[in-house]
Formats: C-alpha cells, structure tokens, sequence
C-alpha cells in the first residue's frame, strides 16, 4: 500500500518527465536507481554512458532512448556487437511495437531499413556513415550496446568511429559492462560528444555466492557476506592436497592405506550435485569446443535425464519447427539425432564450431527454462543475453592461441556475471571445481576483485584512411583521429610525465644556479669532465678486451705437450697441454695461421667424464680486435687433474715454459698414465737450467693501446681540462657537485621528453604512415582520393588493401563464380589451426596460380608496410579454398564437410557467411564493365546466389 508521500512523488515524477512515467508503466517491476537516472538524463536532452554488471537491467535504458525516439517523431539504431544480439533484440523490440516500426539490418538480413527503429550490427551504422546513408536524415539516438566492445583487438576500432563520426545531433547511449576506468571513458565521450552523464553501478540486482565443488562436497568460498574472509575449511583442503602432494608415494599413511587427492570432477556428477540442490539451469564454461561436446557425451552416457517426458516432447517439437527450413539430408550430417537427444533429457553444448540454428535452439529452450545443463565456451559470456541460477568453471586456465594462461579478474567477472536471473532467481551462484594445486586465496582474488579497465585498441586502417581523407581531408581527418579514445588514454598517460619533465626543469635551474662560477662557465667545465671521465671508462674497457684477447689469442696457439703456467684462478701452477682449445671465430686466423692447423695428440681421443667440459667461448669486442671462440685447451695439472682453461684464468698471455712428448698410449682417463705425465714434467723442469727463459713467447697482437684514439683524446681533454679557468676555483669540488646532480637530472628529463615524444600524436603518425603507403600505391594524391582509393573505401575487410590490388592487378577477372569463391575466400578465412603443416588443398585450373599471385602481391605489401613501421595485413590463409569451390559447385554439405575434416559445421556456416559479405563487397565495389570486359561484379553475385543456400541460407529471423 502506498503513502501519500509516495503517491505525491510519483505524480512530481509524471509532471517533471511525463516520457519516463509512461514508459515505466510498461513494465511490471520497479526501476532501479541507475535505471530512473539514466533515464531522466536522456529526458534532459544528454546522452549516457551507463556501466552495470552483466544482468543488471541496462538494456532498460536503450529501451527508454526507442520510446523517446518514437515519442519526438525521431529515428533511433540500436546497435549490438554481434548478430545473434541483433536477432534477439529485434524480436525483443517487435513484441513491444510492430514489424512496421522496428527493422533490422545485419551481414545477413535486411528487414524495413527504413523503419524509425533499426537494430544493427556496429559496422553496418559506421558504414552508414562513410557512405553518408540517407538513412541518417533524421536520427535522434543511437545505442551502442555492450560498447566495451571497443576493447577488442580485431573490431574494437568501429566503435570509436561510430562515437567520433556521428553528428553532433544525435544523443548517444552507451551501456557498458562493469569497467574500472568507466569515469575515464566518460569523460572522453563528454569531450566527443558534448553533455554525456557517466552512471556506474557496481550492485548486483541478484546477490552472488561464491563455491569450490572439492570432492563430493560443494564449500562457500567465503565465510562473510563482504567476501573477505576465505574458508578456513577450504584452506584445510588445499593444505591436505599439497601435504599429498608432496608425500612420497611409498609412504603410506595412517592405517596402512596411502592417501588420494580429490579425483577430477566427474561431469554428471557436478550436474547431478547441482540438481539436488537446486542449483539448476546451470552453465558449464569449458575452454574448449571438444571439451563441451565430451560434456554432452558423458551426460548421455551416465544416462541423465533432467527433463520430463512432457518437457522433453515440447522440447522436440520446437526442435522442429526450427529446424524444418534445413534439409533432412545435411540434418544428418550435423549430427540432428544425438543433438535432439540431449536437448530431450535437458542437456546442450554450445560454442561456435556448432551450427547456429542448433545455438539459437539451445538459446531459447534455455531461456524457457526447458534445457537445464549448457556446456559452453567463454564466447557465451560475451555474447546473448542467456542467463542461469548457477555458472561453473571447470578450470581457471584457458589456451589463449599461445599457451595456457590463468583466467583474468574481469574474465572470471564476465563469465560470473551469467549467475542469477532477475526476477527469477533470490540468488545466482559461482562454483569452481577444485584443481590440483589450486589456491583458495587466487580464487577469492578473482572472486572479489572487480578490476576490469576499458582500454582502447584503435588504430587506422586503409579503408578507414581513404574514408576520412575523402570525407574531410588529410588534415581533418589526422585532427579527427586525435580525438579518439586511444589517444585521449596516451594523452592521459602523458600528463604525470610532462608534470615530472617539468619539475625535472625547475630544479635544473636551481642547481646552475648553484653551480655558477666566478672564474668562468663551470657547465661547460663540467661536461669536460664527464667527457674525460667517459672516455677514460672506454679507454679501460677497451685495453681490457685487448688483454682478454691476447690472452685468448696466446692460448689458441697451445699444442700438445706445452708445459704452461697458470697464472690465477682455481687452475693456478703449472699445467701440461692435452688438447689445443680456441680457434679464430668466423673463419678468420686470428693467430696467424688456418684454423686447422692446431696439433694433435692421442690426448685429443677422450678425456674423463667430469673433466669440466666447458660451454665455448666468444672473446672479442668489436673494436676490431679478433675474436676466439670454443672451448679452452684441455691441460693436467700439476695435481695430476684434468682441466678446462678458460681466459679468465690468465690475466696476462700465457708463455709456453718448456715441452714434452706425449705418449701415443695416453689416455686422461687413467690415474697412472696421469701420474707418470705430471712427473715427467715435473722432471723435464726441474732439468732446465735456473736462468733459461721461455721456450716459447706468445706471439703478441699488434698493441692496439698504443697511439690510439682513445689514447688521444684521453690525453687531449686531461690538457683542456687543466688549461681551463674554473679548474682553478677554490670551489671547485663544491660546484662539481651540482654539476653532477644537474647532469643526471638533465638525462633523466631527456628520457622522460623522448618517452612523451613517444606517445604523442601516436594516432595522428600511424595515419600519416598509412597515407604514405596509400599514396605511394595510388590510391591517394595528397588530399584526393583516387577512383583506385574509392574502390577501397567500399572494402570493410580486414585485409581491404590486398583486396583493393588483386581488383587493381586483375587477378579476379575471368574466373568462374566458384573459382572467385575459391580466390576470394583467402581473405577472408582465418584457421583455427595457425600452424598447419599440411598444404591446403586447392582446385585445378586457375585458381592455384590466383592465388599464387595473391601471396606474392602480399609479399610486397607486407615488405612496404614494414618500410613504413606498419603491420596490418595478416597473410591470406588458403585453408577454405577448396570448401568455398564445392560448395559454390553445389556439392552436398556432407561431402564438403567430410573432405575438409578440421572444418566444424558452425565454422563452415560462418565462414561461407563471411565470403559471402565479401564477395557482397566486391560485387558493390567493380566498376560497370564495357561490353568486352569480364563482368566481376557478375561473377560476384552469381558466386553468392549459388552458396547462400541450404544450412547457410538458414536464418533465425523472419518478417
């Protein structure tokens, strides 16, 4: 029962903003805070950046910007990241109106463009705007659904185009997941758009529990309703397993019997476990389509059943109706009969190898609360709005393309955030299935941390490049790329740099303040002495390579049976040679002589294991002092050991004191004939007279110490240094201190300016690389662009450049819709598979030497972009060359599939659907022909009539 209050406060709320009381009517829930003022600020003309977690409501307040839209006479897009969104909010919409007000344009349908509400895919509206759609006229609002989108490497950039390129006009509502930076990026759109309000909120409409499943038993994560305190039982866990863990095997443990560690989670189990609880519908995140299919096995195998007989019949006859479009012969080949077998029992996978009829199934008897148990992968948290009571992670690693990496904080949010479903559920639950080695406290970090920032992944294209060029000029469009996110995020980034750089400046003026001399220009006195100072460091470093490399120049010259001193190290005394060791790196004769002609000896055969076989050496160092490389000569010492020397061990060259023959019978490996050689030399030195010299001197390198340059200058500065006026100060050492303090502080602001440098204009210079390299292939001449450069400004794909040049290079021409289907598919294909070692499979006739071509015309675009430090285009992947021929031969789908067996239905279907976007491209790109000119486009529109049919023709969306 309501209070006067209240009643008087609504009809304040009806007086105030009479759109928002009509529209609330429509509902039979009362709006959140978040929700009322999101709404009142487009009420008074401003747009919104609204950030909630996923489930929240949000999409509320796109709905409130339709109503507003309708109500003024005005248009309102609707934009979604995906189609499947787009599928889902259209319908969403025409419940509420009608098909006559509500349209829908995607890759795939085009339903009542002109309608005053279109929902669209993201780069439908930014092509709107670079064509300048008449469609425009009119518009009022646009919503950019799930706009952390823009974060995304591959699409992100469309986002920010959108934002940047629509008219000032029009009120923008953007609604966001949880981001940690939302005021960051709000702040932005405020720039960009002018009057954006920034409504974040953290709360959850439905509270989420947090679970570990260890064992047979399912443990709170958290002990308090903050999420702060971790289980001490679940801690207990963890230190048992390690305890396991690390026991030996053959100990057992108390009673006789040696502990287990939990086994892995048995999947029907867990489901099981989790219908006894109650905590059904439940999502499975498995970071793997095959995982996600053996779930759906195992399920069936164990024979559960999580349906009712009459369930299971309206589960059947929905399966059905959506599927009588596709033909029962390909139903087959995708595996119909076991799919509608789990749904039947309640049981569904659901990831993009599947067909995306058999998704949107799944989608929908889920949301009906008919299928109970979802195996999905991650792309389910970023896509359709499909929530459960309860979401799993079966591991909190996922395979990132390059190796396995631990789960994010705003990954396990994401995927978290499919739990509870308003309305429905008190309460949604996270559960976690225990893992070997797991830690409960990392769990309780990803569970209770809710950082998740929005950074931006723009950069311009070529398409985009052309565009903008074409639309407002070089200098505009530079201007205008200044103005995106990614900038404003460097700019941000720089502002804490330029305030150090500036701090860094007004000490600097302090400190030669102080350093100032009456005697005369002390900072010019003090950069002498750094001079002298540096130069006496390479001076020393570089008479230490030429004693290293003496040093390794004279043992490189050791032959069998030399009897040396060792002059330091562990090695120290006298030592008999057993192998030569060191050679002239590179070929070259450092010594004087070909590298092979070091002796040998029977030594040279073996020497003991353990004799301390050293990794090679590399002495040199570039001064133009030789270099040596390879392991040191192999020696017995003294101690009758045998050794490795190293050049470390000899400080100065090392002399050759005597010689003696060794025995062909030699081997290190035998104590005796180790004895009997160490006396032997022990013997032949104690025979030689007390004043004989060396047998032997090294032979020396030229002395590169001697009249060098270094030397010179060395020599050089100590003079200037003396001869100048402030050498004399009686302050001197006093201002020399603040001479060094005011140098190390002026490196230290060059780095800090070069690093602003750096992050500068990043934009505005990737675009002006960009123009470079169109301009030096034509396409654009100064600010004009060229006929060459619009046909590029009508290709959207992500390799629009080399698609731009096959047309310009004539490689399409003359082919066959289904050899263009072939040609074309290397662009637009990307294997799952990034190292296949096997050759693709190609068509006879002209299409391998197309592609060919393809590849070399790549070549020499990837070459030019690396000219210009550029990296754009991927090389094209001939992987779907032969299934897009097949197909578009009219080959059966069992047949084409069966003869590409890494290809999966879905990854099929998606992939015929984006050869066929860009083929529609090209088609709307080639100009008319002139009566004995191929006709491409032609070709185009024949090769997409002839592989839009069957499973691909399949649409989920009718008027």
């Amino acid at each position: 029962m309501t209070t006067p209050a209240d009643r008087y406060t609504a009809f304040r709320d009806r007086q105030a903003a009479p759109e928002l009381a009509s529209f609330r009517a429509l509902y039979d829930f009362d709006f959140d805070g978040f929700q009322v003022e999101a709404c009142r600020a487009l009420s008074a003309g401003r747009g919104v950046l609204v950030a909630a977690p996923t489930g929240s409501g949000k999409t509320v307040i796109g709905e409130y910007a339709v109503h507003l839209a309708l109500a003024q006479g005005r248009k309102c897009f609707y934009t979604t990241p995906i189609k499947a969104l787009s599928n889902q909010k259209y319908a969403d919409l025409v419940r509420r109106y009608d098909s006559r007000t509500v349209g829908l344009l995607t890759g795939d349908n085009s339903i009542n463009g002109d309608a005053p509400v279109v929902v669209m895919t993201t780069e439908v509206l930014r092509n709107m705007l670079y064509t300048g759609s008449l469609a425009l006229s009119g518009l009022g609002y646009v919503v950019l659904d799930e706009v952390h989108y823009l974060a995304d490497r591959s699409r992100g950039a469309v986002w920010e185009e959108v934002i940047i390129h629509l008219p000032e006009s029009v009120r923008v509502v953007a609604l966001s997941a949880t981001v940690s930076n939302a005021e960051e990026f709000g702040e932005w759109l405020d720039q960009v758009r002018g009057g954006t309000e920034v409504i974040v909120d953290e709360h959850r409409p439905v509270p989420l529990w947090q679970h570990v499943l260890a064992g047979h038993r399912l443990y709170d994560l958290f002990t308090d309703d903050d999420h702060t305190r971790v289980n001490p039982e679940l801690l207990r866990v963890a230190q048992r397993d390690t305890w396991i863990e690390r026991k030996a095997p053959q100990r057992p443990g108390r009673g006789g019997s040696r502990p287990r560690r939990f086994p892995p989670a048995y999947r029907p189990d867990v489901i099981s476990r989790l219908d006894s609880n109650g905590l059904l519908p439940a999502i499975t995140f498995i970071f793997s389509r095959a995982g996600c299919d053996a779930a759906v096995e195992q399920c069936l195998a164990a024979g559960l059943r999580l349906t009712t007989p009459e369930e299971a019949q309206v589960i059947q006859q929905a399966a059905e109706r959506r599927t009588a479009d596709i033909p029962p012969e390909d139903l087959t080949v995708l595996g119909y009969g076991e799919w509608l077998d789990g749904l039947r029992r309640g049981i569904a996978a659901h990831h993009a190898g599947m067909l995306p009829a058999f998704k949107e199934i799944v989608e929908e008897l889920f949301a009906a609360g008919l299928v109970r148990a979802v195996f999905a992968t991650e792309t389910l948290a970023l896509g359709i709005n499909m929530p459960a009571r309860t979401v799993v992670i079966e591991k909190l690693d996922k395979w990132n393309g390059e190796t396995h990496a631990n789960l994010t904080a705003g990954e396990y949010t994401q995927l978290t955030g499919r739990a509870g479903r308003r309305g429905i559920d008190v309460e949604g639950h996270a559960v976690v299935l225990w893992q070997p080695g797991m830690d409960p406290g990392a769990v309780a970090g990803l569970a209770s941390t809710r950082t998740y920032p929005l950074n931006s992944s723009f950069r311009p294209s070529y398409n985009m490049a052309v565009n903008l060029t074409g639309w407002a000029g070089r200098a505009r469009a530079a201007a205008l790329l200044e103005s995106s996110f990614a900038q404003f995020q460097a700019d941000r980034g720089v502002v804490g740099l330029t305030r150090q750089v500036r701090r860094n400046r007004e000490a600097m003026q302090e400190l030669a303040a102080s350093m100032s001399c009456d005697q005369g220009d002390f900072a010019e006195y003090a950069e002498l002495r750094r001079s002298l100072t540096e130069a006496e460091r390479d001076l020393s470093r570089a008479r230490a390579s030429s004693r290293r490399a003496e040093a390794a120049r004279s043992l490189s010259q050791l032959r069998p049976g030399d009897i040396i001193r060792v002059p330091g190290g562990r090695r120290a005394g006298l030592a008999v040679v057993l192998q030569p060791g060191l050679h002239p790196a590179r070929g070259g004769n450092g010594n004087g002589r070909p590298p092979g002609r070091a002796g040998r000896g029977s030594g040279g055969r073996d020497h003991p294991a353990g004799s301390g076989r050293s990794a090679p050496q590399a002495v040199g160092d570039g001064r133009g002092l030789p270099e040596f490389t390879g392991p040191g000569p192999l020696v017995l010492t003294e101690g009758r050991q045998v050794k490795r020397l190293a050049v470390a061990d000899f400080p100065v060259p090392a002399e050759v004191i005597d010689k003696i023959r060794i025995p062909g019978s030699f081997s290190p490996r035998s104590p005796q004939h180790r004895k009997d050689l160490a006396a032997t030399m022990r013997n032949r030195l104690a025979s030689r007279p007390a004043d004989a010299g060396p047998a032997r001197r090294p032979v020396r390198a030229a002395d590169w110490e001697q009249g060098s340059p270094d030397a010179g200058a060395v020599a050089d500065l100590r003079r200037r240094l003396r001869r100048h006026p402030c050498h004399g100060c009686p302050d001197r050492e006093n201002h020399a201190r603040y001479a060094e303090r005011y140098m190390r502080l002026a490196r230290e602001t060059e780095a800090l300016e070069r690093r602003v440098a750096g992050r500068s204009h990043v934009i505005a210079r990737t675009f002006d690389r960009v123009c470079r390299v169109l301009e030096r292939l034509g396409y654009l001449a100064g600010d004009t662009v060229t006929p060459d450069g619009q046909r590029l400004a009508r290709l959207y794909t992500e390799l629009d450049l080399l698609a731009a040049e096959c047309l310009r290079h004539g490689l399409w021409d003359d082919l066959s819709p289904a050899e263009l289907a072939a040609c074309v598919s290397a662009l637009s294909f990307e294997s799952r598979q990034a190292d296949d070692v096997q050759p693709p499979r190609l068509p006879k006739g002209r299409v391998p030497e197309a592609l060919a071509a393809t590849v070399r015309i790549w070549g020499e675009l990837d070459q030019l972009e690396k000219d210009n430090d550029l990296s754009f285009l991927r090389e094209p992947d001939l992987g779907f060359a032969w299934a897009a021929y097949r197909w578009a031969r009219g080959a059966r789908l069992e047949s084409v599939l069966a003869e590409t067996p890494d290809l999966t239905p879905g990854d099929f279907v998606r992939s015929v659907k984006q050869l066929i976007d860009l083929l529609d491209q090209i088609a709307a790109a080639t100009p008319q022909p002139s009566a004995e000119e191929a006709d491409l486009g032609a070709a185009a529109r024949a090769a997409i009539d002839a592989m839009r049919r069957g499973v691909v023709a399949y649409s989920a969306v009718t008027e």
